[in-house]
């Protein structure tokens, strides 16, 4: 019962983080200044199609997914099959999310613009704090960078910046064929590259530590220790939890 009472706990913080995730990238949609490296591939594909923002999320992820088996040259049915399904929920909550959103008032002025990019910085960044610290498999994209970060022995932040700055000029290169702008490439993409990295760093050192106590998986961990360890032996319980701040970011 225990150990249920803790996935639930971590599924709500997972699903909490994606929602403000889909949510912190609806709000730089509606500003219209450039949305952030990881969204700004699927966002030049909406703008050049029609179609919406949550389906083309679903395509490009898939893209993703593609990319991973065929630079690991290795293919897992149930990893991909639940990348997929965490490639459709995201998607749908940024249909909703943006739906919302384009509720609101639109901002009209370049000051206003400039707020609703502020606030999709830490609304992202909160997503990304519940995202990761729930500690439930990643989205395809991150999980692309992990495997280009294999692939080529890269460092995990370099890996990063490699994937992001491919994204860009992807969706800076289809946004100028097709539509003859930028389109989702702009300043809130420098922005969202530059700022929402140190907003999170920043936020794990406050709040991560909260966040695993109250789901309970360090306490789950060292109970798991002490049940599967030898008796004659003794075991040192080391905290698998990455320091704050030490978690890779993605929006």
């Amino acid at each position: 019962m225990k150990h249920i009472n803790i996935t639930a706990k971590r599924l709500t913080l997972y699903l909490f983080g994606l929602f403000f995730l889909s949510a912190g990238v609806s709000l730089s949609i509606q500003a219209n200044l450039g949305v952030s490296p990881v969204s700004s591939l699927p966002y030049a594909l909406t703008l050049t199609t029609g179609i919406s923002i949550g389906m083309m999320t679903i395509a490009a992820n898939i893209m993703f997914i593609v990319i991973q088996i065929f630079l690991s040259k290795r293919f897992n049915f149930r990893e991909s099959v639940v990348q997929i399904l965490i490639a459709f929920l995201f998607g749908f909550m940024m249909d909703f999310t943006l739906y919302l959103i384009q509720m609101m008032p639109a901002p009209e002025s370049l000051l206003m613009r400039f707020v609703f990019v502020g606030l999709s910085l830490f609304v992202v960044s909160f997503g990304l704090l519940g995202y990761f610290s729930a500690k439930f498999p990643l989205m395809p994209y991150d999980e692309l960078t992990h495997v280009i970060s294999e692939k080529f022995r890269m460092q995990f932040g370099k890996a990063k910046v490699a994937s992001d700055l491919t994204n860009v000029i992807a969706a800076a290169v289809i946004c100028l064929i097709f539509i003859n702008s930028p389109g989702s490439i702009g300043i809130g993409t420098l922005l969202a590259a530059y700022f929402v990295g140190k907003i999170v760093g920043w936020m794990m050192k406050k709040y991560q530590q909260h966040l695993i106590e109250w789901t309970g998986q360090r306490n789950a961990i060292a109970e798991e220790v002490i049940e599967t360890a030898a008796p004659e032996k003794e075991t040192v319980f080391e905290d698998e939890f990455p320091k704050p701040g030490e978690n890779p970011t993605t929006l």
